[in-house]
């Protein structure tokens, strides 16, 4: 917690009261008057003080920035900063379109854009896969949702309004779709290194008369 120090306005008031009092009421022509003014000034700025010190409050520490993530890998990094910046503006986006469906289909799709990004930046070797998805898809889908926050905004109903944002609210399922398909493409290759292991060891327990129940090294009739 960090102390912030609130200094009190009272005794500065109080050596204001003593000099508005001398200047109204009492003689202020000798240089005898100026320092009793002067003493009594200081003696009701530390009374004053005394009674109403300062205050220190605590605050919260600031919350350091998050550091951008760097990977040391060129492309990585922009992938990262691209990923940042697209999410961001979804959250923006979100927060402005008020279309339950819409809004869902948003979060949706931030939370697909995330888990695409971080398995290619934990599989760089992917990256060549997402290369429509991130010069194309992301932008494109983007770009309409903007259309659809501003003609939203505009607070009127007209053909052309009514029947872009019709035709925006359409397509966003198959945009949706489509992010599923992209993330569900990241696991191919794995899915079909998987099926060949299960269909070898499928074959192996077989040959070896294990696929019928049989426990494991009771002896064969």
């Amino acid at each position: 917690m960090a102390k912030i120090v609130k200094k009190s306005p009272a005794p500065v008031y109080a050596v204001a009261a003593v000099w508005l009092v001398f200047g109204l009421f009492l003689p202020l022509y000798k240089l005898f008057h100026f320092a009793l003014a002067t003493a009594l000034s200081v003696a009701a700025f530390l009374l004053v003080k005394r009674l109403r010190p300062d205050q220190i409050i605590e605050v919260p520490d600031p919350t350091p920035e998050p550091k951008p993530e760097n990977t040391g890998n060129a492309e990585l990094d922009a992938l990262i900063r691209e990923r940042d910046r697209a999410l961001s503006e979804m959250r923006r986006l979100n927060d402005n379109i008020k279309d339950e469906k819409i809004s869902m289909q948003i979060d949706h799709m931030e939370d697909i854009t995330r888990k695409i990004i971080a398995h290619v930046v934990e599989y760089p070797q992917k990256l060549p896969q997402i290369r429509k998805f991130l010069s194309y898809y992301l932008p494109t889908t983007l770009k309409l949702l903007n259309a659809y926050d501003r003609m939203g905004a505009a607070g009127i109903s007209g053909t052309n309004i009514d029947g872009t944002m019709g035709k925006i609210e359409t397509m966003m399922d198959t945009v949706v779709a489509a992010f599923d398909r992209q993330l569900d493409a990241l696991f191919r290759d794995e899915a079909l290194d998987i099926s060949t292991d299960i269909t070898v060891m499928e074959n192996l327990l077989k040959s070896e008369g294990l696929s019928g129940g049989r426990p494991f090294g009771s002896a064969q009739s």
